[in-house]
């Protein structure tokens, strides 16, 4: 596996450092709860991915109480991912249309933080897709569009690449 290269371009916002701060706190928790778990002999994945999941359909339950279950991928890309959100992962948006919503976050705290702990490039990976399981969430609670995840950070590639695609509607 690629060495993990990890390092923001955004170094000077107050406000960008601190919410990102706040994220690598959070990544903190959710790395050692998953370290606990797994010295009681629970799976990182059995554990994780449900919970984190979970988390990303409560998100998505309150988006789609604002535009709907039906909504497009448009009308959902003007409520993710904005705001302090863009400069926090570094995003760039490739893509926002009636077919689909592409990101690529350059910079992730998440990893930061799971770096700074110690965990291992492995652990790293597996936390990642975790993590991602809260976009899972998000998008599964709309009709038109869906999730998918290309290479991350946590994988050695320079962005995290995340998808959202409208979905073909089914002829009966």
């Amino acid at each position: 596996m690629p060495k993990i290269t990890n390092q923001p371009t955004i170094t000077d916002d107050e406000m960008t450092t601190r919410l990102r701060n706040a994220i690598e706190h959070r990544a903190t928790w959710m790395y050692n709860l998953l370290k606990e778990a797994k010295k009681q002999g629970l799976s990182w994945d059995e554990i994780g991915r449900k919970a984190v999941f979970e988390t990303g359909e409560m998100h998505g339950s309150r988006v789609e109480a604002e535009i709907g279950k039906d909504a497009s991928v448009e009308e959902f890309a003007k409520k993710f991912a904005v705001g302090p959100d863009r400069k926090i992962f570094e995003m760039e948006v490739l893509k926002e249309d009636e077919n689909g919503y592409y990101l690529d976050f350059h910079y992730c705290p998440l990893v930061s933080a799971w770096q700074k702990l110690g965990a291992t490039e492995e652990e790293i990976e597996e936390l990642c897709d975790i993590a991602m399981d809260g976009d899972r969430g998000i998008a599964s609670k709309f009709e038109n569009f869906g999730f998918s995840l290309g290479h991350t950070i946590a994988q050695g590639s320079r962005s995290c690449q995340i998808r959202f695609d409208t979905r073909k509607k089914t002829e009966h």
